[in-house]
């Protein structure tokens, strides 16, 4: 700190001596402000932010018998009567063979690895050795709310902000003073001075049993690290997360062009506002032209394709810029396109795009376009989605209430900073025709891609509330009962749920397809005259008394899914025969998820989904507010069509919504 006193006494005094006041009280100004401690952290909180990570619960390794009861209660909306008997056969084979000695194996192991989950090894395993490419079939997407006022919504403008507020979470999560993230049961303790007393006075080895007294839960925060300074690199048969901490700039893009922008000074302090928004003009004002060869786009290849492109790259002198981009703290995407009022536009731009200017490796790639959209595309493989929208809704509101860049600002930006540098990819015959070819088939992929999206403004999260339902449960009633007016069948169907309680927990699957959201579907289809509205809208709670049980077993680690995951990967180690209840072909079924659903709701998001993760089903992303609902619906045009599920959703909305406000 004191070095920058001194520093700002130099520049004030050297600048006075020139007479040139202007200009002294405006740089004064902004060097002052890097060496202010509230421009460079976004937040100082009195609990550290690591303070209950020592103490968090492991994640639980289910009872085999829980396990083997909960799997066959989720085979049975999906499955005929003698399908049935045999799967049960299996699995009581599985309760009282094999799976007791997988059982005591996984057990053992996770015993020998007390610093982690159960499931952390096979999870990224699982993840890294996949060989599909991330756009689309992996890297989810969400965008922000537009600011209220329209000049900070100018593209130089948000793209300032959002790199400041972004560098000041950095660091306040590096220096360990960010809030930590706590589920409050009762929303009051949060700013109850006392629990945040008590709680930080506790030592890390007890502070979340304190905590819990409280009703009040730390959630893990061990994910948080990868969102910056981090990429994941192709590799032969199986990828690699890799995290270079030292890097000081970020990689901005546009038109498939790459710019190197140190954001940090030597002494890891944030650059001030005007130098940043200077920067971004610069790369924004350059007469470009598209680049012929937008090396962004062999991130959409296949990842044994892309190993080896890259691989190449590297070998005619390309190492130095892929590092630069490999250790970016993260990617700032500029796009020169307008989204206007077009939903599915701005839908297809934060999922895939063209893939000419995006780099789908890195962990985080902040998207700002011309209209000042801003948004965010992620890999998945490091991590999930609560340390995401934490991210997000942290920058949004520093941007908010808090800008450090003003539409005013722009009339006093310098026209060139030293700190922008264009990387230039050495390009030869190889790579230009990988990059030729990729965008042909990343193009014909995209066109395979059918997109739609529905707002149901009947009612919402309050409403629900008033019925005496789950709002999450009638969104997963919704999606049942429109693939019911669709196709009339009940099929696997994911709901991601996390398990962030619990140290290095990721996710649990919800199964909400269930028995009983099967017979209303049947009797909603069917419309059965015998059965009255009243019975219908007990039979509509049901579902939603179940779906909030099977909500609390996986929020506890309690499913099925990531259990018997484990256990069939234990077995992949042994040399003994394959347990029959992973050869049966039910079990297959049941992992191939028709309907793929998550939500991440909060004010602050705009919109986000996900492609489908199989040809023949639908990604569904959808999102619950007080007085509204929706979804983005993806699928591949020649297996199933969006628009025409969506509006299929639509009148499940409505009949849901007709049953729910019937009165005698």
């Amino acid at each position: 700190m004191l070095s920058f006193m001194l520093k700002c006494n130099y520049y004030k005094k050297n600048l006075i001596n020139q007479g040139k006041v202007k200009l002294l009280l405006r740089t004064s100004r902004n060097i002052c402000i890097k060496c202010e401690e509230e421009y460079q952290y976004m937040e100082r909180s009195k609990t550290p932010t690591m303070h209950f990570q020592l103490s968090l619960p492991r994640l639980p390794i289910p009872k085999l018998e829980n396990t083997c009861r909960r799997y066959l209660n989720a085979q049975r909306p999906l499955l005929s009567k003698e399908q049935l008997e045999k799967t049960a056969t299996y699995v009581n084979q599985f309760l009282t063979k094999e799976g007791v000695q997988l059982q005591k194996e996984l057990i053992e192991k996770d015993a020998r690895n007390q610093h982690t989950s159960y499931i952390t090894e096979p999870w990224f395993d699982m993840y890294l050795r996949d060989r599909k490419s991330l756009p689309i079939n992996y890297n989810p997407f969400l965008v922000l709310e537009p600011a209220s006022n329209a000049k900070y919504n100018m593209q130089l403008v948000k793209a300032t902000n959002l790199v400041i507020s972004s560098l000041r979470f950095m660091k306040s999560f590096k220096e360990n003073i960010l809030r930590p993230e706590i589920f409050f049961l009762k929303p009051e303790t949060s700013t109850d001075k006392i629990f945040h007393t008590v709680t930080r006075l506790l030592p890390p080895r007890f502070s979340w049993y304190g905590a819990y007294l409280f009703k009040a839960f730390p959630l893990d925060m061990s994910q948080y690290h990868n969102l910056f300074n981090t990429a994941r690199l192709p590799r032969p048969e199986k990828d690699e997360i890799y995290e270079n901490i030292s890097g000081k700039h970020i990689i901005v893009m546009r038109k498939g062009h790459f710019y190197c922008v140190d954001v940090l000074d030597e002494n890891g302090y944030i650059e001030e506002p005007n130098v940043i928004a200077t920067c971004l003009k610069y790369i924004l004002e350059e007469n470009l032209s598209d680049n012929e060869s937008p090396i962004g786009v062999l991130t959409t290849s296949n990842r044994d394709l892309w190993a080896n492109t890259r691989m190449h790259l590297a070998q005619i002198g390309n190492q130095e810029v892929l590092q630069k981009i490999d250790s970016a703290i993260f990617v700032m995407i500029l796009d020169d396109l307008h989204i206007g009022t077009d939903y599915n536009k701005l839908i297809r731009t934060y999922l895939h795009s063209d893939g000419t200017n995006r780099w789908f490796d890195k962990s985080i790639s902040l998207i700002v376009t011309k209209d000042g959209f801003a948004g965010i595309n992620f890999e998945h493989s490091w991590g999930d989605g609560v340390a995401v929208l934490r991210f997000l809704k942290d920058i949004n509101d520093d941007i908010t209430k808090n800008p450090k860049f003003s539409p005013d600002d722009i009339q006093h930006l310098e026209k060139r900073i030293s700190t922008v540098k264009k990387l230039d990819f050495l390009v030869d015959d190889k790579i230009q025709t990988a990059v030729n070819s990729q965008k042909i088939k990343f193009e014909e992929r995209c066109g395979e891609l059918s997109i739609d999206h529905m707002i149901f403004n009947e009612f919402g999260k309050n409403q629900c509330k008033q019925f005496g339902v789950s709002p999450d449960a009638i969104m997963q009633l919704a999606f049942q009962l429109g693939l019911y007016y669709q196709t009339n069948c009940a099929v696997p169907t994911y709901e991601s749920c996390s398990t962030a309680a619990f140290k290095h927990g990721r996710t649990e699957t919800l199964r909400s397809c269930t028995m009983e959201t099967k017979t209303t579907c049947e009797i909603m289809t069917q419309k059965n005259k015998n059965i009255s509205m009243t019975e219908l809208k007990n039979s509509i709670i049901n579902c939603s008394n179940v779906h909030n049980k099977l909500s609390k077993e996986a929020v506890m680690g309690q499913g099925f899914d990531r259990h018997l995951f484990a256990l069939k990967n234990i077995w992949e180690y042994t040399n003994t025969p394959k347990p029959a209840i992973f050869e049966d072909p039910a079990y297959d079924n049941i992992n191939h998820n028709i309907l793929s659903t998550s939500t991440l709701s909060d004010p602050a998001i705009h919109c986000g989904g996900f492609g489908p993760v199989v040809n023949n089903g639908y990604g569904i992303g959808y999102m619950i507010q007080d007085e509204r609902l929706g979804a983005i619906v993806t699928s591949y045009k020649s297996n199933c069509n969006s628009t025409e599920y969506v509006k299929c959703l639509e009148k499940a909305f409505e009949s849901i919504y007709q049953v729910m406000t019937y009165e005698k």
